[in-house]
């Protein structure tokens, strides 16, 4: 069962700033909102998917945490319990999902179910993080149920599955390859779009970046520093050379969830954008103009998006994509000099070229530097 906002008892342990009828769109990342958009299209798809979740394994999951873990309540992890009503106060949330803790030295959180969601934190979380970093972690749940993410996501593993099944068939593999590869890519904006959420819910920036850092870090924050693990980011970001470049994408590509130093860097660059600002001035998306929304120009700003990203990158590697897409004629020479200083610091390094392995990572700084 849910709690029902409308029916009284739940206002917020303190004042926060409340949206009325904010739409999910408000904090939807642009490639995370343009496949919600046109998966919310396909009418009747989706209730025909929870109702079948809600028959037999949302049931099961229900009935497991009810018997495996604690169910927060006035009487149990109420500080807990008052953190989820808040932030679905704060995001006008009328059905405030059920709170779980679960034993488990694993630092996690999850919404899970469909027809009527959950939250389920584990008791690893709750150790390492405080009460403001809970919030926005629970506001970024509470967002994963407003989004309808469950839904969605269940709907794509399906496809998946069947994917699989064709995967003997020629080129099945880089099929099913490339079905995965856009899959993690959503899964990855999504958590993108959650953070948003949890920031809007607790309205605490520098609690939701601690957390963030905490999840790379542990919960020493006398050996933290928030600015510190911000510079940390925009090391990763420009990466070295175009070497570097490859292996960050190779990496990121398995990831179902973006690597903790982007997300806080990537959360602090919208909390200082004018998009934030506006939910914050009211002028945000509204749920009852969300089926007038249109598909096409969601998979533009979608698009743009990304391109933006490319654009705005100090990262080798799409700076290479960029000049390309601007149609410069050095490319090939770009990718000489890159070489060619990689081979001439291997050398150096190792005295011949069949030798010097141990010499092409420094030799690459150097040239970078």
């Amino acid at each position: 069962m849910t709690t029902d906002m409308s029916k009284g008892g739940a206002s917020p342990s303190r004042r926060r700033q409340r949206f009325p009828e904010i739409s999910t769109r408000a904090w939807e990342h642009p490639a995370d909102r343009s496949a919600l958009v046109a998966l919310r299209k396909l009418s009747g798809f989706d209730d025909v998917l929870k109702k079948l979740a809600g028959l037999v394994s949302e049931r099961s999951v229900r009935l497991m945490f009810l018997a495996t873990a604690v169910k927060t309540s006035e009487r149990q992890f109420p500080h807990l319990y008052d953190m989820v009503r808040d932030a679905a106060y704060a995001l006008d949330l009328e059905q405030v999902p059920d709170l779980y803790v679960t034993q488990d030295p694993t630092v996690n959180a999850m919404c899970i179910g469909m027809e009527t969601p959950i939250i389920v934190i584990t008791s690893g979380l709750i150790d390492l993080l405080d009460e403001e970093e809970l919030r926005a972690v629970i506001g970024h749940e509470v967002g994963h149920a407003m989004s309808g993410h469950a839904v969605y996501r269940t709907m794509m593993l399906i496809l998946t599955n069947v994917a699989a099944r064709i995967a003997w068939l020629p080129l099945g593999n880089l099929a099913i390859t490339a079905v995965i590869t856009a899959l993690k890519e959503w899964f990855r904006k999504a958590e993108l779009s959650c953070d948003r959420a949890g920031l809007l819910a607790g309205q605490d920036l520098q609690a939701s970046m601690r957390g963030l850092m905490k999840l790379a870090g542990g919960h020493d924050l006398a050996e933290l520093n928030v600015d510190a693990f911000l510079e940390q980011a925009e090391e990763y970001e420009k990466a070295g050379d175009l070497r570097d470049g490859v292996i960050k994408l190779l990496q990121v590509l398995p990831q179902s969830h973006p690597f903790a130093v982007v997300r806080v860097a990537k959360l602090k660059k919208w909390a200082e954008s004018e998009e934030y600002r506006s939910i914050l001035a009211g002028a945000y998306p509204r749920r009852g103009d969300d089926p007038n929304t249109s598909v096409g120009a969601q998979w533009k700003a979608a698009a743009d998006s990304y391109a933006q990203s490319v654009k705005d990158s100090k990262d080798p590697l799409l700076g290479l994509l960029r000049d390309v897409a601007g149609g410069v004629g050095n490319v090939g020479g770009k990718l000489r000099d890159t070489f060619a200083a990689a081979s001439k610091g291997a050398a150096a390094g190792g005295g011949s070229g069949d030798s010097g392995d141990s010499g092409a990572p420094a030799g690459g700084r150097r040239e970078e530097g």
